[in-house]
């Protein structure tokens, strides 16, 4: 399937999903996410989620990371330029919803990716290699260039399952891991 194709089928398939099954769903995935990943100390980048595309809830991922000693980064988006500023959290009133639904800081102390250890990628679907297929801006494959070698790219994914992407592009830059309600992928060769 071609991206395109990918984002108007996983799309569907969230249109059918309740908020309890959302609920539901991310729940589970933050579970697995806290068994696996040590976040003492990190920094780490989160989405959060968009709620009119039915997106996986992560505020609970939010406040583990910040109950586990963790350092919340969030994102604004540029979309001029489809690059990303990042902030560190700091308090819910720091956030407002943009134009395009997103929750993102209005104001903060800004970081540089190379600061990141795991960096959370929203995503539609994704391939058995780890490469996703997201809203098709190249936000995050823009931001993941600028980590260190060392920093993970992190899926989280509502559905257990995997797609063949025909049109992947050499600028395209695959997951290390997704978290999915089933379980947990690991990419990396």
């Amino acid at each position: 399937m071609t991206k395109a194709e990918i984002r108007t089928h996983y799309k569907a398939k969230r249109a059918q999903l309740s908020p309890f099954d959302i609920t539901k769903i991310s729940a589970q995935v933050q579970a697995l996410v806290l068994d696996a990943l040590p976040l003492s100390s990190k920094y780490v980048s989160l989405f959060l989620p968009i709620e009119r595309q039915k997106e996986i809830s992560t505020y609970g991922l939010l406040e583990d990371i910040i109950l586990k000693g963790g350092h919340p980064v969030l994102s604004k988006a540029n979309f001029k330029d489809h690059s990303l500023t990042l902030y560190h959290y700091e308090h819910p009133n720091q956030l407002e919803i943009s134009a395009f639904g997103i929750p993102e800081p209005k104001y903060g102390r800004t970081l540089l990716a190379s600061k990141l250890d795991y960096v959370f990628v929203p995503l539609l679907g994704l391939n058995s290699e780890g490469q996703r297929v997201g809203y098709g801006k190249g936000f995050y494959d823009r931001l993941l260039k600028q980590c260190k070698p060392d920093c993970l790219f992190i899926g989280l994914h509502l559905f257990d399952e995997f797609v063949s992407i025909s049109d992947l592009h050499n600028d395209d830059i695959p997951l290390h891991l997704c978290f999915t309600p089933g379980g947990i992928y690991d990419f990396r060769k």
